[in-house]
């Protein structure tokens, strides 16, 4: 209780005394959450202290983190959580129940102590409704034991300025799970249109929408792992058509302990679901939403549920004509929510907005690292009100060794003065990229797939300077290759087709892979994650007054980790020999341990027949330091 009082007390001075930066309302600091298994649902509330209905607000970043709790393992399972705004005003204050963000739960098992992943989505939307007192509430769903769980932090970040549109009322639309391909109870019968006036000087209704389909029936699996579309229409015209489906393979939060890379219903595990935003413009009178879906029937199985949750925001028009904002650095960025981009040697990007009443066609960026000369960038294109882009500059990156920060400014937006300053610039701490011999080694053994993965290294000037591809290699095959690369940056990628990387511990069938960089005396200089579903990057900058890291990198490995015989083999690589300890645990509890001192590496098999099925943890330590976690499932 204390706790929140003070941070109560901190976030009402600070918006007093300060209007013109951003501000941080934090209802969650590192709460330990756990599920209800007896219900399947365990919902926790906080109050945040927000600006006043006065203060005119720019935009509100919702940023949700999880990770591992201080006395507790990491849950496990990938779970439909709920934020929503349940109070304005006070505890007598009406029960609203406005979802604000939709979390898809990670699979946890294989994080410890330390671990934590941030997602970030915007909810300016709520901008009505985020004033003063305000309580939240989290929605942890799920049957997982209280022996496990996630350390939540909810951070609302307040950018002031004048809103590029204001606010004029806020209604909820559609909240709950509606049967999908079930013949009893058909989809267009169970969610009704949807109507509404136009309010006084609304020049736009925004349908804002969280939608992630859940079950598995028969014939197609659906709604988790059915592809299927959604049409939205207004007043009886088409506005939207969507394929309710996401790419996992892609996932900034990689590797999971499940089934992390398989496609799912417009979500994935480890993912802060992004909404839908449709605009329209209403006319006087009454107006009309409504949802229909892809027609299907199941035959077995009959479970699926779309999960929908939708309200209408009227906004004022466009308070200007020309006005752009920084929306954020892509590249380059140590945020870990873009490692799949960085680091880079190369070509940054940046997502850039529309926020005026007239298209964007044309945009002045000034960039630099920090320390070195300011260059600038002419963008074109063509994007309508609150639209964006994606912009990839053409040039390199410049860096000095370690810690760097990265500054974007845009202005002359159709080249015109924008409007407002306050959101055109931006910067981003990143590190330089590591440091390679001249001369070094790229060993790559290939799983029983290889024609979905490539290798490539591309050059400053965008050259391949290596490539080993499909046609070179065979399955099941080690290559050992030795490069030698003039002092200069250079990108290398591995590509997987298939999405499901060197490796994946549920297709078996599939074989395992690596991809390491050695130097010229065996100590490696770079692991490539093999369970990393569409592939991974690795920028590198190579040297030749290369100094070896003082601490050794270890590559490990289990084969295979669904277990069907009950054996299963350890494959390690040292470069020197090491104390090793292997433990296999259950949930938080030590099952066994194997010891091995003085030990080479190579290759360890162990017997587990002893032991009941179920799922496994295995960890591994190396001179008292844990260097390996995995899943195992027997």
């Amino acid at each position: 209780m204390k706790r929140a009082f003070l941070l109560v007390f901190i976030s009402l001075i600070l918006f007093a005394n300060n209007v013109n930066s951003q501000k941080h309302v934090i209802p969650f600091n590192r709460e330990t959450i756990t599920t209800n298994p007896a219900k399947g649902t365990n919902s926790y509330f906080s109050w945040g202290i927000f600006p006043r209905k006065n203060m005119p607000v720019r935009k509100i970043l919702m940023h949700v983190t999880l990770g591992t709790p201080d006395s507790l393992p990491t849950a496990h399972w990938d779970y439909c959580d709920h934020i929503r705004i349940r109070r304005t005003g006070g505890k007598e204050a009406k029960d609203l129940k406005y979802e604000i963000g939709r979390m898809l739960t990670p699979y946890g098992s294989i994080y410890s102590k330390g671990w934590n992943f941030t997602w970030t989505v915007d909810v300016t939307d709520f901008s009505l409704l985020l004033r003063d007192s305000v309580e939240i509430e989290y929605e942890h769903t799920g049957y997982e034991p209280k022996t496990v769980g996630w350390a939540l932090t909810i951070d609302f970040e307040i950018m002031a300025g004048p809103p590029a549109i204001k606010p004029i009322s806020i209604v909820p639309v559609w909240d709950g799970q509606y049967p999908y391909g079930d013949p009893e109870h058909p989809f267009d019968e169970s969610i009704k249109p949807f109507t509404f006036t136009k309010a006084k000087d609304a020049e736009l209704a925004r349908l804002r929408i969280q939608h992630t389909g859940h079950g598995m029936d028969e014939p197609k699996g659906c709604s988790e792992f059915c592809n299927r579309w959604r049409e939205i229409y207004f007043d009886g015209k088409l506005v939207q058509h969507k394929d309710l489906w996401k790419n996992c393979g892609d996932n900034p939060l990689y590797p999971q302990g499940g089934t992390w890379i398989f496609d799912r219903a417009l979500w994935c595990p480890g993912d802060l679901q992004e909404p839908d935003q449709i605009d329209v413009k209403p006319k006087p009178g009454v107006n009309t939403f409504s949802i229909k879906m892809e027609p299907y029937t199941a035959t077995k199985n009959i479970q699926a549920r779309e999960n929908i949750s939708a309200v209408l925001i009227q906004y004022s028009a466009p308070e200007n004509k020309n006005d752009a904002a920084v929306e954020a650095i892509l590249v380059p960025n140590s945020d870990k929510f873009y490692n799949r981009l960085n680091p880079a040697c190369f070509n940054p990007e940046i997502k850039i907005r529309n926020l005026g009443s007239k298209p964007l066609k044309s945009l002045k960026i000034d960039y630099r690292t920090e320390g070195s000369m300011k260059r600038t960038y002419n963008w074109k294109g063509n994007l309508a009100f609150n639209e964006t882009a994606e912009i990839t500059i053409p040039a390199k990156i410049f860096f000095k060794e370690g810690k760097n920060r990265f500054i974007v400014q845009v202005y002359k937006p159709n080249g015109k003065q924008d409007a407002w300053v306050g959101d055109n610039s931006m910067s981003a701490d990143f590190y330089s990229p590591d440091q390679v011999p001249e001369d070094f080694i790229i060993q790559y053994k290939t799983n029983n797939n290889p024609e979905e993965n490539k290798i490539f290294i591309l050059n400053e000037k965008g050259d391949t300077v290596y490539v080993k591809g499909p046609e070179s290699v065979k399955p099941d095959t080690v290559y050992t290759d030795t490069i030698h690369l003039d002092a200069a940056p250079y990108e290398m990628y591995l590509t997987d087709e298939g999405g499901d990387g060197l490796e994946f511990w549920y297709k078996v069938n599939q074989g395992f892979g690596y991809l390491r960089l050695l130097d010229m005396q065996g100590h490696i200089i770079h692991l490539f994650e093999k369970d990393c579903g569409d592939g991974q990057k690795f920028a590198f900058v190579t040297t030749n007054n290369y100094t070896p890291p003082k601490k050794s990198v270890y590559d490990f490995f289990i084969y295979p980790k669904r277990i069907k015989d009950n054996k299963f083999t350890l494959h390690t690589y040292f470069d020197k020999k090491v104390n090793m300890e292997m433990r296999l645990l259950t949930i938080g509890n030590v099952v066994e341990t194997h010891t091995f001192n003085n030990t080479p590496g190579g290759e360890y098999k162990f017997d587990i027949s002893h032991l009941p099925e179920g799922r496994y943890i295995v960890e591994v330590y190396v001179n008292g330091e844990l260097e390996y976690k995995t899943r195992i499932n027997k």
